[in-house]
């Protein structure tokens, strides 16, 4: 189903591996991408989107040397943190530990392994739904997304949606004009793409 087509998102190059992955599913929605770091191209766009796949510590290297930390921190537009792109908008992952954005006020903490919950976490689990937000529009509790992380955020007044895997966690969090899923919604089939559909109605 395409929604607002012609919408721009605009996909930072933060290197990592899932940037071709977003692009497609975005465009199947009828939104016009690109990948960039650039901080003008990035200020002006409709919505961000900042992905992330691997360390927190290489990731915020890879913004700061681009000169993209304070940009991202000043958008007003939509912003979707995707992945180790939510970790990165908190204020502190223990992963190095690293400084991360500071959008959302709290820490990034790792999984522990148990049996029957190895780390890295990485297959289908079930959306708790916390509150009402526009971004989970017509997404229903039980319904399952696709994780692959080995850090995770706790529940706090910013989740809007959890997930269980030993402890509950947050899966979907917003602070302001920033949002964040810890899945990877172009890889969780029907309930991904009602979310990224969604992101494009904000």
């Amino acid at each position: 189903m395409k929604t607002r087509a012609n919408s721009e998102v605009i996909i930072v190059d933060s290197g990592g591996a899932n940037l071709g992955s977003l692009r497609f599913a975005f465009e199947r929605l009828g939104a016009r991408t690109a990948v960039s770091a650039d901080g003008a191209t990035i200020a002006s766009a409709e919505r961000v989107v900042l992905p992330g796949v691997g360390a927190a510590a290489h990731a915020m290297e890879r913004l700061s040397s681009a000169g993209l930390t304070t940009v991202l921190r000043t958008l007003t537009q939509p912003v979707l943190g995707v992945c180790l792109g939510m970790q990165l908008l908190f204020d502190h992952s223990h992963e190095g530990p690293t400084r991360c954005l500071g959008i959302v006020p709290d820490s990034v903490l790792p999984l522990k392994s148990a049996p029957g919950r190895p780390v890295p976490h990485m297959g289908w689990n079930e959306l708790t739904c916390l509150k009402a937000d526009p971004l989970l529009e017509s997404v229903a509790d039980g319904e399952y997304a696709y994780f692959v992380h080995s850090y995770a955020a706790q529940v706090s007044e910013h989740s809007l949606a959890s997930t269980d895997y030993g402890f509950a966690m947050s899966a979907i969090v917003r602070s302001g004009n920033f949002w964040g899923t810890q899945f990877h919604p172009e890889r969780s089939s029907t309930t991904g793409e009602r979310i990224l559909q969604n992101f494009l109605k904000l």
